[in-house]
């Protein structure tokens, strides 16, 4: 038998521990602690959630690596083509985690309605294009085919959409100039309205059309099998870099690779910094539930000092009456966390499925509800962590125990 796990099963079930002293502060623990942990998986999920929804719509736009010819620079237009046949598509048999290689080209325009006109960039998709990261994103009509012949559909955001007053089924004028020489005539195309999409992210919405790739060959003059660039998608975003170097390594000279943590390093800095958040809440949640469970901890070792004296007369070594009260403050925590999950993952359940918590400014966090992400893994190590690091902390306050002589605690009133 395990004396110090029966001692503290005792003191647990025991009657009169329910109208003691400690009984409210004991209560007072585990509510700091519940608390803590509410807030702590909140920060976890949310924190994590929104830095994953930001990534994946950056993504749907420019997938998380483009191949594209040097001879572009920086340019979000498609200046030179690169020929379709390359030992990286339509499969990267060469590098593991890609999970998918497209062919896209873009290209500047204007459009023109009777009313008013918009910059655009036209981007232009093929058969190969995967809608499944941009499917969410619609709010009317429907996702354009261009598996097919060629055709006129184009999918517009509402920003532009409400800007050009144009709505599914209407027509556009859309004019663009060739080669960049302003003195030509300008290629005009008209396009159809087949659906509307709204990613929240303003600097996309207000630029991005998505058209047929094959109206970009023929404006550019380019053969069939030529594009723009490619856009690889990994399966695992953590290895974004990795994956970076080793695909620019298994390209030929003339190729240049970027990610989107390259292109777009303002975004991915600026979401960097939720993990020091998240971190910050954490760590102070911690404390003040460590705090609370030190309390706990003196107080139940000064109502139980005359036990702790006649254990000490019976021989019992001060690390095996330490160990007494903290399983028992083990206990308490456990209870803590227990409340904690319940309430905090049942929150987040139903964030997760209703979104009832909206951004007050949409805008500046690109999505209009506060997005949530947990896993199992994570959950766990969290409960863990906290377990670990308030035993850790009642470690100090339980050497009291050391100080007490029997006959003083035996007397002790």
């Amino acid at each position: 038998m395990n004396l110090e796990l029966f001692i503290t099963k005792r003191l647990i079930t025991g009657k009169e521990d329910k109208i003691s002293i400690s009984a409210p502060i004991i209560k007072i623990a585990i509510a700091a602690i519940a608390i803590g942990v509410v807030m702590m998986l909140i920060a976890l999920a949310t924190g994590v959630g929104l830095k994953r929804k930001i990534r994946e719509k950056v993504a749907a736009f420019n997938g998380h690596i483009q191949i594209s010819n040097y001879d572009n620079n920086i340019s979000e237009v498609s200046l030179s083509p690169i020929p379709l046949q390359q030992d990286f598509y339509p499969e990267f048999k060469n590098v593991e985690g890609v999970r998918h290689v497209q062919a896209v080209a873009t290209k500047g325009g204007i459009i023109r309605t009777e009313d008013t006109f918009e910059g655009m960039l036209a981007k232009g998709v093929g058969k190969d294009y995967d809608w499944s990261v941009f499917a969410e994103y619609i709010v009317d009509g429907r996702l354009p085919n261009f598996t097919e012949k060629l055709n006129e559909e184009a999918l517009v955001s509402r920003t532009m959409a409400n800007r050009l007053q144009l709505k599914v089924g209407d027509s556009f004028f859309s004019f663009f100039l060739k080669d960049g020489d302003a003195n030509q005539v300008p290629n005009n195309r008209k396009f159809k309205v087949v659906g509307i999409y709204d990613s929240g992210f303003e600097e996309f919405d207000a630029t991005y059309v998505f058209v047929d790739i094959r109206h970009i060959q023929r404006m550019n003059k380019w053969d069939e099998d030529q594009v723009g660039n490619f856009e690889v998608f990994l399966d695992d975003f953590d290895q974004l870099e990795e994956k970076s170097n080793e695909i620019y390594g298994k390209t030929v000279s003339n190729l240049d690779t970027q990610n989107i943590k390259s292109k777009y390093y303002r975004i991915f800095e600026w979401i960097g910094l939720f993990d020091f958040n998240i971190a910050l809440i954490i760590g102070i949640m911690v404390i003040v539930g460590g705090i609370n469970m030190i309390t706990a901890l003196l107080v139940l070792i000064l109502e139980r000092t005359q036990m702790i004296g006649i254990l000490k007369a019976l021989g019992t070594a001060n690390w095996s009456i330490r160990k007494v009260f903290l399983y028992n403050a083990a206990y308490l925590i456990t209870i803590g966390l227990l409340w904690g999950n319940v309430i905090g993952l049942g929150v987040l359940f139903l964030q997760n499925k209703y979104r009832m918590f909206k951004f007050p400014n949409p805008e500046e966090y690109y999505i209009d509800y506060i997005p949530v992400y947990l896993d199992a893994p994570m959950v766990l190590l969290l409960n863990l962590g906290v377990m670990a690091l308030c035993l850790l902390m009642l470690l100090v306050p339980s050497y009291i125990i050391t100080k007490i002589t029997p006959v003083k605690a035996i007397k002790f009133e």
